[in-house]
């Protein structure tokens, strides 16, 4: 029996890591590496629609809803930036007083004037509704954008002219923390009114969208998320293992205390 339970031990450890290397990726290549708690680098100079150079400590003054797409997008930017021009107007709080947005082109080739035009588009939409000094739309050199991408772990890549890239809106509190990622082209008013007011209280709450990331992963081509089954099984695999361990060790445990009686 204690051949045994070293033998199954043993295994275990040996799939331990194998396991592992299936439920958490090392690198994300087109996708969202959750960075919860960690601070964006407030210096990082940009440039906003009116063709000013500003940074972000100088943008984000109130919590922040920020989204990162790129304007010319074809697939699920303007959608997404669409829903987040439709659900700004529904939460109950107050632009500028409460919460701003702002919105930056991870494609460093989009200027300004394209910034500017896709801003009065969105505004149009929403008939005035919403001040227009409450949301940020920027551009920036590729060496900026990129710092800003890797401090809150949103991947994308080129493919011919287009990106491959998710879709998220980041909730940011006052001094930069990250606070909460929204994912999808839906988002519910109550959701984003409680995430404003995560990143004003400085938490980092997860949600169930953290679930959901784990066991789905983007598909670049469908440009949505997909089941991910080889990190289910994984896990699978590994709570398996995990529990005819204990099972064998909790039995050896009665077998000696019925001996010793």
């Amino acid at each position: 029996m204690k051949i045994k339970l070293i033998y199954y031990i043993i295994v275990g450890y040996i799939l331990l890591p194998q396991v592992l290397s299936f439920s958490q990726s090392d690198h994300v290549d087109v996708g969202i590496d959750e960075k919860l708690g960690s601070y964006i680098p407030l210096d990082l100079k940009f440039c906003n629609s009116d063709g000013d150079t500003v940074t972000l400590d100088q943008v984000i003054n109130k919590p922040v809803l920020f989204a990162l797409v790129y304007y010319e997008c074809p697939g699920i930017c303007s959608p997404l930036l669409t829903e987040l021009a439709w659900v700004i107007n529904k939460v109950d709080l107050k632009p500028i007083d409460d919460f701003e947005v702002v919105t930056l082109s991870f494609d460093h080739h989009e200027t300004h004037e394209v910034a500017a035009k896709w801003k009065k588009s969105y505004f149009e939409g929403m008939n005035g509704e919403f001040p227009e000094e409450a949301w940020t739309f920027l551009t920036g050199d590729s060496v900026n954008i990129r710092k800003l991408t890797d401090a809150v772990g949103f991947y994308f890549k080129p493919d011919d002219e287009q990106f491959l890239h998710a879709a998220t809106v980041i909730a940011i509190s006052p001094d930069g923390k990250i606070s909460r990622y929204l994912f999808g082209l839906s988002f519910n008013p109550f959701d984003i009114k409680m995430a404003l007011l995560e990143a004003e209280a400085g938490k980092t709450n997860p949600t169930i969208t953290k679930v959901l990331q784990f066991c789905f992963s983007y598909d670049p081509q469908g440009r949505s998320y997909v089941l991910n089954l080889t990190r289910i099984f994984g896990v699978l695999i590994l709570g398996g293992v995990t529990v005819f361990l204990m099972v064998l060790v909790i039995k050896k445990k009665k077998t000696n205390m019925k001996k010793e009686q």
